[in-house]
């Protein structure tokens, strides 16, 4: 077990401190539970918009300021969101903590958002999707999960569309924030070189008059449908993405998925990348990754290939498929990709940004600390026997979706 205290406010807000004594910085992360799918459907984008505009300035601090005030003082400051959580977050040394989350939490409290730079923000983000549009390899991915998840929240783009981020005003993002940055979905969370008693008072001071508020609603698994999804457009490559069902975060058969993803594509020795790119060479860059959210998750192959080589690459994935579902892994494959899962998580905690987002991330979904142990253990335990059950319900081709974008003929 790990030193993780955990904390609380009258309000909800929640509060996480991993001491590391052994380093000289830390890393704060000022989480709300929430993200593109609490938009209503004429909300799309507002999350992300918000995510920008935290930045444009506060009532004690000008744009500028907020960046100084972290850089300046040896720092680093950012912020992202996704589908079910947005993160303001900074590294700072350990002496400049308290800063940062002075810093962190006047951004999410007292931002002017102001209308002038509300009006110049959209202008941003209307670039940044059209800078996505452009980048095949990128806009794939958004596509494939649209094509797949169809209308549900879970399958709509995190930065919106062009109609809806262009008509955002003033009092739209301040109503969203006031039903959405509320106690029960505020945590703090800082690893590093510091003083959980300090963490707490701070957190008191600066969180402790946010509005508590009701639990979160449910939200029903969004069904993955199968299909092609053939994307004309004037490129040198064919971008794709090639996916089925995956693991929520509370299925049973998540760590089995992770092993799966892991041998198929989730690194330079796995099948994919070693049959595609190292013995073929019809590919730079093949691989696979797994989403996983509260109401469902996704497996997706991706890449890109010339249009010639388009076919036998998507005949080299289903065939990889198909061996996976008869045969699964052998005895050391099964035993390298269990190591190398391993081996990867374990350094990753070595960076205080990583421990304090898995931290923040167990928290956010279960509730409760995962020990590294434990982790470790759901890896190991996972069997061939699982892999092969797992394959024959996901992978079949009725199950498959197809998303690419290429220069196909009309």
């Amino acid at each position: 077990m790990s030193d993780i205290v955990k904390m609380s406010l009258d309000n909800g807000v929640r509060i996480l401190v991993e001491p590391v004594t052994h380093v000289k910085s830390a890393a704060v992360g000022l989480w709300c539970k929430t993200g593109s799918r609490h938009e209503k459907e004429n909300e799309a984008g507002i999350t992300h918009l918000i995510e920008h505009m935290l930045f444009k300035g506060t009532q004690t601090r000008t744009a500028r300021q907020i960046a100084e005030e972290i850089e300046g003082r040896g720092g680093s400051l950012n912020a992202f969101t996704d589908k079910e959580m947005t993160c303001y977050y900074c590294r700072t040394l350990a002496s400049e903590v308290e800063n940062g989350i002075d810093v962190l939490t006047d951004m999410m409290l007292h931002s002017l958002i102001d209308p002038v730079e509300l009006a110049r923000e959209e202008s941003v983000v209307l670039e940044e999707i059209r800078r996505s549009e452009d980048e095949p390899g990128d806009h794939v991915h958004d596509l494939h999960l649209e094509a797949r998840w169809g209308h549900h929240p879970l399958g709509r783009p995190v930065i919106g569309t062009k109609e809806s981020v262009a008509g955002f005003k003033r009092e739209d993002l301040a109503a969203y924030m006031g039903r959405r940055y509320v106690g029960s979905n505020v945590l703090i969370a800082v690893a590093g070189n510091v003083d959980p008693d300090i963490i707490r008072k701070s957190a008191e001071v600066h969180l402790g008059k946010i509005p508590a508020a009701p639990g979160e609603e449910t939200m029903e698994r969004p069904e993955g449908k199968p299909g092609r999804n053939m994307v004309k457009k004037d490129v040198e490559q064919v971008h794709f993405c090639i996916g089925t069902d995956g693991a929520s975060v509370y299925d049973p058969d998540l760590y089995t998925l992770i092993v799966m993803d892991g041998a198929l594509g989730g690194s330079m020795s796995s099948r994919l990348f070693q049959e595609i790119r190292e013995k073929r060479g019809l590919a730079y860059a093949v691989g696979s990754y797994m989403l996983s959210y509260s109401a469902g998750g996704v497996y997706t192959v991706y890449g890109g290939t010339s249009l010639e080589n388009w076919q036998m690459v998507q005949d080299l994935v289903h065939e990889e498929f198909k061996k996976f579902m008869k045969d699964g892994l052998s005895a050391g494959e099964l035993e390298r990709t269990k190591k190398n899962l391993a081996g990867n998580l374990v350094l990753s905690l070595e960076g205080m940004s990583s421990r304090m987002m898995r931290m923040s991330r167990n928290e956010m979904n279960h509730g409760r600390e995962i020990p590294i142990e434990e982790t470790l253990e759901k890896i190991e335990a996972v069997t061939n026997e699982k892999l092969i059950e797992l394959a024959r319900r996901v992978l079949p081709d009725e199950k498959i979706s197809t998303t690419a974008i290429g220069p196909f003929e009309a």
